[in-house]
């Protein structure tokens, strides 16, 4: 069992977010002595649900829908499971646009030393768009796609 404070400190969540979860009714089997809240293994795998639905981009409202789901049993793991895959596909999608991005911010890297390197952007502009060394065309193509 572990109090609200060392669930805080584990998590990196303000307290203040942890008794929003309490109240949300995300910890049904909550113990408590006197105004002590003590959480269970059980408790922190459900944090650890809630913020992983928050990162890929559901709202509280959305992740409480999932926790009545769990509440209802057996009859509702179809619509739990699709509720993952939805959020899988999400995920995997915000991931290729963070790639893209990344490959953009690499490039404009590489542009930006050959440019201080060279004193000049004119040999660059020369390569683009195709006729650049092969690591950093594959990086311009990736973010230009």
């Amino acid at each position: 069992m572990y109090t609200i404070g060392q669930v805080s400190q584990m998590f990196e969540l303000p307290i203040s977010t942890l008794r929003y979860y309490d109240q949300q009714g995300f910890f049904p089997n909550l113990k408590r002595k006197g105004n002590i809240r003590y959480f269970s293994d059980n408790d922190l795998e459900a944090i650890r649900v809630i913020e992983c639905l928050k990162r890929s981009g559901l709202e509280i409202k959305e992740i409480k829908q999932f926790f009545e789901w769990v509440k209802e049993g057996s009859n509702s793991y179809p619509c739990r499971k699709a509720l993952f895959e939805t959020r899988k596909t999400a995920v995997l999608e915000e991931m290729k646009q963070l790639e893209k991005t990344l490959a953009m911010l690499e490039f404009k890297c590489w542009y930006y030393d050959k440019a201080i390197q060279d004193g000049t952007e004119d040999l660059i502009n020369e390569m683009l768009p195709d006729q650049l060394p092969s690591d950093i065309q594959v990086l311009y193509d990736k973010a230009h796609t």
